[in-house]
């Protein structure tokens, strides 16, 4: 599944305002509570797998960029959250650059392998040093949204 396909305006969160990938991982399970894809009460639960995902081992790539995920129960559908922070956040990435951009997976436990597929796909996209400096020129989730569907919507 391309991000362009499960990532909505609502979704978008930018700038994302964190001084430390905890804080970041926090802000992440919120967005969707605000987009109305899950209860407030439940992102305390997503925020947990998220933490307990990101101790096992850094979700940090290279080129500042993270992909924090969890699987978790509760939920039936991948939720994506996109956070752009040009600045950075401190992540603990595999380079030692600060994360720029952060995607966050809420996977449904139930489905945790089919979207093994769709993480690899996103960090294919943002392996792409052209994507991550048009995402990065992004002032409003509507850009996000028009640069991601014209990247994957054309097949390139």
């Amino acid at each position: 599944m391309k991000l362009s396909q499960i990532l909505t305006r609502e979704l978008v969160e930018l700038p994302l305002l964190a001084a430390d990938k905890w804080q970041a991982l926090a802000a992440i399970a919120q967005v969707p509570v605000r987009a109305g894809r899950y209860p407030a009460a439940y992102a305390a639960v997503v925020e947990q797998a998220l933490v307990a995902r990101e101790r096992s081992m850094t979700t940090g790539m290279e080129h500042g960029i993270a992909i924090p995920h969890a699987a978790v129960d509760g939920i039936d559908d991948l939720i994506a959250v996109l956070g752009i922070n040009p600045v950075g956040i401190p992540f603990e990435t595999l380079d030692g650059s600060p994360a720029k951009i952060v995607i966050g997976l809420v996977i449904p436990r139930s489905k945790k392998l089919l979207h093994i597929k769709t993480l690899a796909e996103i960090a294919k996209l943002l392996s792409r040093a052209e994507v991550r400096e048009q995402l990065l020129r992004c002032t409003a989730a509507a850009d996000v949204l028009a640069v991601l569907t014209d990247l994957q919507g054309s097949g390139r």
